[in-house]
């Protein structure tokens, strides 16, 4: 198949594409002022994701994509023993993939051990396309172990797992871009995905705020399980984002980025009190 074939190139010419065209829209139309400057913030983030990159490239060369195909010629998986028409357990297993982030990304926030790791996304101290570039290489690790173990239990079609990393990845530089939407179309597309208004109360230093909204695709989730706020206290010009121990220059350094999970301090929680 064609788009299993052609993946790698897909996934740039996506990638490239709507980073430049969201980096470009949030230039001319910001919803909010910056705290720091794209400099050190966007080399921080950009090198993030080619470490990530690298580093899964070595562990890991067997991707999500890789797994599928290999667990389709061994008939291994849910799907493929129930012997469900591609087009179904596609969509089936889009939809069940888009679940399980959600999940994985609560757990990320409720366990101490994985938010230790997490909080090196939620330390941005501004939100922009680069943000959703900004994860830890243990986090991206875990990440992609996580969906290889989900795409060869439920049996998942390649082609659907391609698609879906496809548009996982086009959403999350979507709802971390900082492009001002209108009210009403904001409105409208929130009933199905998620927004950037609606990402942005995600990344609030309150954290009765930052413990909702964990949605990256689909918003059914957040309004599903009751983990949906509508708009952030202080409105989105005046909230203030990241972690509340680091309102300083130190997310925007490489260093202090790669070191933070092992640093010690107050726990996600103990911070709201």
């Amino acid at each position: 198949m064609a788009i299993i074939e052609h993946e790698s190139t897909l996934r740039l010419v996506v990638f490239i594409g709507l980073f430049s065209i969201f980096a470009m829209a949030e230039l001319f139309f910001p919803k909010k002022e910056r705290v720091s400057g794209r400099g050190w913030r966007w080399l921080t983030n950009w090198l993030l994701v080619i470490i990530d990159s690298l580093i899964l490239r070595l562990l890991l060369p067997i991707f999500a994509v890789g797994a599928a195909l290999w667990a389709e010629t061994q008939n291994i998986g849910l799907f493929h023993w129930l012997d469900t028409p591609p087009i179904i357990s596609g969509v089936i297993c889009f939809i069940l993939l888009d679940l399980a982030i959600y999940a994985q990304h609560v757990a990320s926030h409720k366990m101490s051990i994985l938010w230790r790791i997490h909080k090196v996304h939620h330390s941005d101290i501004d939100l922009d396309v680069t943000s959703a570039l900004r994860f830890h290489p243990i986090e991206i690790i875990l990440s992609m172990l996580y969906k290889i173990a989900l795409v060869v239990l439920l049996g998942a079609p390649a082609a659907c797992v391609v698609i879906f990393e496809v548009i996982l990845n086009g959403a999350a530089m979507f709802n971390h871009s900082n492009l001002n939407l209108s009210e009403k179309l904001d409105k409208h597309l929130r009933k199905i995905i998620v927004t950037p208004d609606m990402h942005r109360i995600h990344h609030s230093i309150i954290i009765r705020e930052s413990d909702t909204n964990y949605g990256f695709n689909f918003s059914i989730w957040d309004k599903l399980f009751k983990t949906y706020t509508h708009a952030p206290e202080q409105g989105h010009s005046e909230m203030i984002l990241g972690l509340k121990e680091a309102q300083n220059e130190k997310p925007t350094k490489p260093l202090w980025t790669l070191l933070l999970p092992f640093t010690f301090g107050k726990t996600h929680q103990e911070f709201d009190n």
